[in-house]
């Protein structure tokens, strides 16, 4: 029997738990002129969401994941090799005849598909505009649609692509983007903050922890022994805080101890135990890694609600800068206060003091 869970990748179809006012919202957005800002923690599912949407548009795609990219030319090059690599040869010619700037065409028998590449020395804004022109040209019949993931990265590809970027989407009529980004300071940063090339963009969408109700009727749904696993669908939502991610891996470990037969009572702890167990190295070098102001943060919250703003052995400003650091590299998440986003991290914490 197939374990009905799914985590660590993007989920979609059947592995798809609830966001319905979510999806409505973003496919009204794409259903109109219109573009979308996706805020949310890391592993919270905006991939699975996005994925879920755009299964049912039957509309053209482009995505890039923008932490792969290194420069303007890269996203250029990137954003060509999807284009094209969908199209046969001859068309490719006849978009290309339009260009300023013309990349470098080649194939990659490795990958089976084109390769594009530019003149590090060619004009950024250029090319900038020369790529996006293609899209909007291709969009002419049926909008395409251009996700953007882990947006605030372009801050850091290159001074000023921000600027470069907004001077040509805002002209452009035929592409809804979709922009999203898990760093939730640099978000608003760069769509509500006035200064902004992008203030108000588009509309925000924050994605939240999935309701409790919801997730526990998923997930008993689809444990084995139904009427009798009632119980440990609150256990693992206590557990994991409905968090999206350990949330659907709580459930697949849990499913699979009652497989092999684990008592429902005591189905929750032997699960939560093994995937502590199993992630012992990977947590043990990344304590490792950590300075001691890091470490006296994550102590202090691994037992207590609230930050160790006060204490003796460390001013409140290095603290805070700490807890700053902490949620930029993704292991606390600030929601109305300053949480753990790995719940079995947490508990690992806990089990050193």
């Amino acid at each position: 029997m197939e374990n009905p869970f799914k985590f660590g990748t993007v989920v979609e179809g059947k592995y798809f738990t609830d966001r319905a006012d979510e999806r409505v919202f973003l496919a009204q957005i794409l259903d109109s002129p219109n573009h979308a800002v996706l805020i949310s923690p890391r592993r919270f599912g905006k991939s699975s969401l996005v994925k879920e949407v755009l299964n049912s548009q039957n509309r053209e795609v482009i995505s890039v994941n923008l932490q792969a990219v290194t420069s303007v030319h890269k996203l250029a090059e990137v954003l060509y090799r999807q284009f094209f690599s969908r199209r046969p040869l001859d068309k490719a010619k006849h978009y290309l005849s339009k260009l300023r700037i013309a990349p470098t065409l080649s194939y990659n028998p490795l990958t089976d598909s084109p390769e594009f590449s530019l003149l590090s020395s060619a004009d950024k804004k250029v090319v900038l505009e020369d790529v996006f022109g293609v899209l909007e040209k291709a969009g002419e019949k049926k909008r395409l649609i251009v996700v953007l993931d882990e947006f605030p990265e372009i801050l850091q590809i290159e001074k000023g692509l921000d600027k470069m970027l907004r001077s040509i989407m805002q002209e452009q009529k035929n592409i809804n983007y979709i922009l999203m980004g898990s760093q939730e300071d640099m978000m608003k940063k760069i769509f509500l903050r006035k200064k902004s090339p992008f203030y108000h963009f588009g509309s925000i969408i924050h994605l939240d922890r999935i309701p409790a109700p919801e997730f526990k009727q998923y997930i008993e749904q689809r444990l084995p022994r139904e009427g009798q696993n009632k119980g440990l669908a609150d256990e693992i939502v206590s557990f994991t805080s409905c968090h999206p991610y350990y949330t659907q891996q709580l459930a697949f470990q849990v499913w699979f101890e009652l497989q092999q037969g684990e008592e429902v009572t005591s189905a929750v702890s032997t699960a939560v135990e093994h995937i502590v167990h199993a992630h012992d190295f990977d947590y043990s070098r990344l304590w490792e890694s950590m300075n001691r102001t890091n470490r006296i943060v994550l102590l202090k919250l691994a037992t207590s609600a609230t930050p160790p703003m006060e204490n003796p052995e460390l001013p409140s400003s290095t603290i805070y800068s700490a807890l700053k650091r902490l949620v930029s590299a993704g292991i606390l998440i600030k929601n109305g206060k300053y949480v753990y986003d790995d719940p079995f991290f947490k508990l690992w914490v806990k089990s050193i003091i």
